[in-house]
């Protein structure tokens, strides 16, 4: 039985491949793993930009906080419990700009709470998040993965870069990737991804 968090982020709705990949490997997962699946729509349902109210709030004590610092702590728990929950994690990611979007940004930033899911140690920071397995869906209408474009990659790279940051290594990415390249591309990518997807599941299984 696993515990399975599913967070989407693309604002392109029902057209976004990062939401419908994540979706069908986070209810793959559920039917051969069993358990629960839990789904956080940030597109939908976005979490607010970071502020002063949250950065002091979350050092302060709770009786020492504020109105405004008890509601933005609340918020950043309410991520962080159901992250911690997960055995394992699906992130759906779509490029914008060349990086993920502002809703997935915003939900980093609560999530990465000193002392609670990452500390500092004596050869330096540490992630606290242990033990999960994470599948991240990046999607992208070029070409990212490899060649002249790969330097233009800030999506990848860095969700990868975050997750490890608090402990979350073992991921397994699917890229979705050349939808802007006409019909044949379009119908390239999603075989492979597929197939992809299938494989990633029969592993799981």
């Amino acid at each position: 039985m696993s515990r399975i968090l599913l967070v989407t982020s693309s604002p392109r709705g029902a057209e976004s491949l990062s939401s419908r990949f994540a979706t069908e490997i986070a209810e793959g997962l559920r039917v051969r793993l069993g358990g629960t699946l839990t789904v956080r729509d940030l597109a939908t349902s976005p979490p607010p930009h970071i502020t002063s109210a949250y950065i002091q709030g979350r050092i302060l004590a709770p009786s020492a906080r504020s109105p405004e610092q008890v509601e933005a702590v609340r918020i950043a728990q309410d991520l962080v419990d159901e992250l911690q929950a997960a055995d394992v994690l699906v992130l759906g990611s779509g490029m914008i700009n060349f990086g993920p979007s502002s809703q997935l940004k915003a939900w980093f930033d609560h999530v990465i709470w000193p002392g609670v899911t990452f500390d500092y140690g004596d050869a330096g920071p540490r992630g606290l998040l242990t033990a999960k397995k994470v599948y991240l869906v990046t999607a992208a209408g070029g070409r990212f993965a490899e060649g002249t474009w790969a330097a233009f990659d800030f999506q990848t790279p860095y969700l990868l870069h975050l997750l490890g940051f608090i402990g979350l290594t073992d991921v397994e990415v699917v890229r979705v990737e050349g939808t802007v390249f006409g019909a044949d591309a379009v119908k390239a990518t999603l075989a492979d991804t597929a197939a992809a997807i299938a494989a990633l599941l029969a592993k799981a299984a």
